[in-house]
């Protein structure tokens, strides 16, 4: 039997589990998410309960195909072929599991753990060791309590090097994870204030992150970082690296760029030594010292250790989804490829409804620990598993191979090269592409073709920080209290089926927009999901059938005319959604109307009333707070007439983004989550509110100038320097969404991290910064928002809300979606 082979008795054992064992089988993978099923037949689904209940999903897990769980407690399906092994805590059964594989193996393993630049030392060490040993490591930032164990889940007799990263958010997850990883050498990375809530102070979270290496041989650690920790040190032999302290191991005591590169020299073993490193931010120079102080303190010499580093090559930790030719959406991660990072791939790919036909471009997978063809079958496995309809093999390993691929369209190519001359003839068109390749196949080219050339602003949507978004709200709620989600105009300016995909995979129980026409576009791009419309037209009542949407009626007008239709149609129990006017006074009917509305509802057969709502108009507000209370008591009065009225129950909602937080009470059956999902709460200080920002707006500078004092800038001569100075001509202007009320100094922009102001009135293509002292030239990255300067921060500066500056980013501006 396989190292990461066990029977389902031998795992009862480990984990000391109750259940009736009615199949005997062999587990090989471990399951936490019903959405993504892989080798079913070897599979065991851990019924984790966290922001969902695992066991909810048991039902979606054996019609997948699985036929083994641990859970709490039994069944509440029919299942007489499935195994359930039940166990009072199923995420400590995960782990134990996961520490008794570890423990079969006795193999050289590097813990790492910090506040920031885990992964991509962990990538980079990969980078600079796979040449000389056989690497296991955490996928992605598989970092946390669940995904630590999934990774060394993979350990198997072939590995001679572990390379896990840790990640922690309060005290008491280290020791878990220690048990697990059970490292001999240690690196701590950069010490920040991420995670800091969830710790007592700073020190706190440093003396926990330090319990992953009590059982280290060894620690590379920056030496200022522990100065005040030297105590507290768990391990007798450090490695220590400092740009400050020359009685550190490594003493980096200069820095200089070159071109695009940063040279360092530093004092070791009282020698002068050097390194390049191909990176200048600071960020990777950091993570790279880090990586050299490892090479050092591990036996490499310092010649070889410059010369692995030089080769360094950029870590993509996202997958980035743009529009491509021919109606296609691209899946760019074009950088690295290992089965681990397939997979993950894969499900994107698999969340992904615009198109009904999906692909896969692939190149050979190098340094899998594999033989190539167990490596190859499992890969063709995957892709029939994922139901890929077309894929495209590059390289000789691939191409040598191409017979063990069941798919209804195959093509195969030696190289990058051979595959681009035949790029007419794969014919790609209305189709998902998932471009996944390993560095050297240089596919960077493969996507430049596929990827529609676009306006060179581009707005950033980070997919991962909206998920973060959701649950953050989903955590507020009671267990049973649905979430709408509002996806009209455009998403708040984010993009309609990128946005949608994401939220109907995430499991929201209802979308709403604002016209018939939007929600026509969701269903044309796979959307499943409830569709609540807003504003329906009687003129296009036809496509709400047409299309299962689901009407608001506000008005006896709309009412009448949708009754009229349903009459004509012969449309029975249609559902709809009615819409109270409880203050806001703009759609509704209000509360003198609800009787008549009431009579025209009794014994109706044309309409199903599905819910009730209204709006609040200011939950945000702490001075309209009785106002809200007033609200919500007519919105009570309202339903409660209604629902006697049809005899029977119906969801209602009145509660918007703010009004989940300030008014829990609120909550009823649903509540409608807007521009919260985008990072934006005008109920909360968002930047301390756990909310994370998820667009980011950048462009770049097109030509800079120098400028002599009182010389005037754009039309109308509306602007000028009081000195002599330089503005930047960057690549946005008003046709963009950036609004004319920003120019005359009004609003900024972040170029080389400092904040710098117009400088006239925008034009319509473009405006001019002032960037007098800023050293910029043309091509630099320029951001009008991110997660520093925030949506909420060029509102203040023209006297608007959030709302406006979001939904005014224009169309022709590229959107780029970012996965983890």
């Amino acid at each position: 039997m396989l190292s990461n082979q066990y029977t389902i008795t031998a795992i009862q054992q480990i984990i000391n589990a109750g259940g009736t064992i009615v199949n005997e089988c062999t587990i090989s993978t471990l399951l936490t998410d019903s959405r993504r099923i892989s080798n079913p037949a070897g599979g065991l689904f851990f019924a984790l309960s966290g922001r969902r209940n695992g066991h909810e999903f048991i039902a979606e897990a054996y019609a997948g195909g699985v036929r083994n769980f641990v859970v709490r407690h039994g069944p509440e399906i029919k299942a007489p072929e499935a195994n359930f092994l039940t166990v009072d805590d199923v995420l400590g059964a995960l782990q134990t599991l996961a520490a008794y594989h570890r423990s079969r193996f006795n193999l050289e393993v590097i813990g790492i753990t910090g506040s920031n630049g885990k992964t991509i030392v962990k990538e980079w060490l990969y980078q600079l060791l796979a040449a000389d040993k056989n690497i296991v490591r955490n996928p992605k930032s598989y970092n946390s309590q669940i995904g630590v164990p999934l990774s060394v889940w993979q350990i198997n007799e072939k590995n001679d090097l572990g390379i896990f990263e840790a990640g922690i958010s309060t005290v008491g997850e280290i020791d878990k994870l220690e048990a697990i990883i059970k490292p001999s050498i240690g690196i701590l990375t950069h010490i920040g204030p991420a995670h800091d809530e969830g710790f007592e102070s700073r020190r706190q979270k440093v003396l926990e992150k330090l319990k992953l290496f009590k059982n280290c041989r060894m620690l590379i650690h920056n030496y200022d970082q522990l100065i005040d920790f030297k105590d507290s040190i768990p391990v007798k032999e450090c490695f220590t690296w400092s740009t400050k302290f020359k009685q550190a191991d490594l003493y980096v005591f200069s820095e200089a760029i070159i071109s695009k590169n940063y040279y360092l020299r530093a004092k070791y073993k009282n020698k002068e030594i050097e390194c390049l490193i191909p990176f200048r931010d600071e960020a990777s120079v950091e993570n790279a010292i880090v990586c050299w102080a490892f090479m050092l303190a591990y036996g490499y010499s310092p010649v070889e250790a410059d010369k692995r580093i030089e080769h360094l090559n950029a870590v993509s930790m996202r997958l980035e989804l743009k529009t491509g030719i021919n109606d296609c959406s691209v899946i760019d991660d074009s950088y690295n490829s290992d089965i681990q990072s397939l997979e993950i791939a894969l499900n994107f790919l698999n969340q992904q409804n615009q198109h009904h036909k999906k692909t896969l471009i692939l190149s050979d997978i190098f340094q899998s620990g594999l033989q190539p063809d167990v490596l190859y079958r499992q890969v063709a496995d995957m892709i029939k598993i994922k139901q890929v309809d077309k894929f495209v093999g590059v390289g000789e390993a691939l191409l040598s191979r191409q017979d063990y691929f069941d798919v209804p369209e195959k093509h195969f190519y030696p190289d990058t090269s051979s595959m681009l001359k035949h790029l007419r003839m794969l014919n790609f068109k209305e189709e998902t592409i998932l471009i996944k390749g390993s560095r050297s196949f240089e596919f960077e080219s493969i996507s430049r073709a596929l990827v529609q050339k676009a306006h060179e602003t581009v707005l950033e949507i980070n997919l991962n920080a909206l998920l973060n978004n959701l649950n953050f709200y989903r955590s507020k709620l009671k267990p049973g209290v649905k979430v709408m989600a509002m996806v009209k105009a455009f998403s708040y300016g984010s993009g309609t089926f990128e946005v949608a995909n994401i939220l109907q995979y995430n499991k929201v129980d209802y979308l709403a927009v604002a016209y018939i026409d939007e929600g026509v576009a969701l269903r044309n791009s796979g959307i499943s999901l409830p569709i609540m419309i807003l504003n329906p037209e009687a003129s296009a009542f036809d496509k709400l059938t047409e299309y299962h949407l689901e009407p608001v009626i506000y008005s006896f007008g709309l009412f009448d005319d949708y009754i009229k239709y349903a009459q004509e149609k012969n449309v029975l129990n249609y559902p709809v959604h009615l819409k109270i006017d409880t203050g806001m006074h703009r759609l509704g009917f209000e509360d003198f109307e609800i009787e008549t509305l009431c009579d025209l509802l009794e014994e109706n057969l044309y309409v199903h009333v599905e819910s009730v709502f209204s709006h609040l108009v200011a939950s945000e507000a702490k001075q309209h707070d009785e106002f809200t209370k007033i609200q919500i008591s007519k919105f009570e009065k309202a339903f409660k007439q209604i629902e006697r009225t049809l005899g029977y129950k119906v969801i209602k909602h009145i509660s918007n983004t703010s009004g989940i937080i300030r008014w829990p009470g609120a909550a009823y059956d649903m509540v409608r989550l807007g521009i919260g999902l985008y990072g934006i709460d005008m109920g909360m200080e968002t930047a301390d509110s756990g909310l994370q920002p998820i667009a980011s707006l950048k462009t770049s500078v097109s030509q800079v100038k120098k400028v002599k004092a009182k010389e005037t800038i754009s039309y109308s001569r509306s602007g000028s320097l009081a000195k002599d100075g330089k503005i930047a001509t960057v690549r946005i202007g008003y046709a963009d969404g950036y609004l004319r009320a920003f120019g005359n100094g009004v609003g900024k922009m972040l170029v080389k991290g400092v904040l710098v102001p117009t400088v006239g009135n925008i034009t319509m293509d473009m405006c001019m910064l002032d960037v007098t002292g800023v050293d910029v030239k043309e091509g630099d990255e320029v951001i009008i928002f991110n997660d520093q300067q925030r949506i909420n921060d060029l509102a203040a500066q023209i006297g608007t809300i959030p709302y406006e500056i979001l939904t005014n980013v224009s169309q022709r501006v590229k959107r780029v979606y970012f996965y983890e």
